[in-house]
Formats: C-alpha cells, sequence, structure tokens
C-alpha cells in the first residue's frame, strides 16, 4: 500500500480510539448509554498484545 493510504489507514483508527475513550456516560429520553471503562480496556489491549 501507499504510504499515503497508510498514514490515512491510521489517522482515522487514531481518531477513532480517541472518541472512544473521549466519550462519557449519556442519559437523555429515558436511556443511559455508559462510557468505555479506559482502564479495563488498556489492561485487555496490553493482555492481548503481549500474547503477539
Amino acid at each position: 500500500m501507499s504510504p499515503l493510504f497508510m498514514a490515512t489507514i491510521e489517522a482515522t483508527e487514531e481518531a477513532i480510539i480517541n472518541s472512544l475513550f473521549a466519550a462519557r456516560t449519556m442519559t437523555g429520553n429515558g436511556n443511559t448509554v455508559e462510557a468505555l471503562p479506559v482502564e479495563k480496556v488498556l489492561e485487555l489491549l496490553l493482555q492481548k498484545g503481549s500474547k503477539k
């Protein structure tokens, strides 16, 4: 793949991860959406990364 295409993929991935980690618990119209448990996700990512 071209370097420009790879850079675009990496930037998009980073933006998605940043938005997931920045999200907060929200309530509206009788519904509650919980924020991502950042510490638990980081722990799982570290475990998954060490198994490669």
